[in-house]
């Protein structure tokens, strides 16, 4: 499972005034623990049938569907503060978790509405796909320095986004 961590680049700080590409000192060899904020967390779901989506959009809660505009339904959970993207195919997309754990239980409601309505639904095949999170560090970062740093494993593009992205490879 691949994790991405976007910082944002209005900490940008002028190269000189970093003795490391994270800024003031380091915040590896500070000894304080990095506790980001899960901003959203998308997963991806298989519910194994096809769906009409015009009767899920009819007889389902809080719904929305509009086929000339997007060819899935947009399901909102008031609950758990999600929604997801239901696809025909019986694929789904589940986005707005706050937690790690909060896309597994919000996707099971979501397919539980669905088989309520009388789809034959099996919940297959689930997968956190991509977790955003921030964390203030509380000094400005030089984000074009610790993007060059850590080259491999970060992109960063000021032109096309205006954060640095780290892909995780073991989150």
């Amino acid at each position: 499972m691949a994790a991405d961590i976007e910082l944002g680049s209005n900490l940008v700080s002028s190269p000189s005034s970093c003795r490391h590409p994270l800024g003031p000192g380091s915040v590896s060899g500070s000894g304080s623990a990095i506790a980001p904020t899960i901003e959203n967390v998308v997963s991806t779901e298989n519910l194994a049938c096809k769906l009409d989506l015009r009767a899920i959009a009819l007889y389902a809660p809080n719904t929305e569907y509009n086929p000339a505009k997007f060819a899935a339904v947009i399901m909102r959970l008031r609950a758990t503060k999600t929604a997801a993207l239901i696809f025909s195919l019986g694929k789904m997309v589940c986005t707005g978790a706050k937690t790690e754990q909060q896309p597994l239980l919000a996707a099971r409601k979501h397919a539980r509405i669905i088989q309520k309505l009388g789809f034959d639904v099996k919940f297959k095949n689930f997968k956190i796909q991509n977790m955003v999170a921030s964390y203030d560090f509380t000094y400005p970062l030089n984000l074009t320095r610790l993007g060059n740093f850590h080259s491999a494993v970060s992109i960063y593009e000021p032109e096309l986004f205006p954060g640095l992205i780290y892909r995780m490879k073991n989150p």
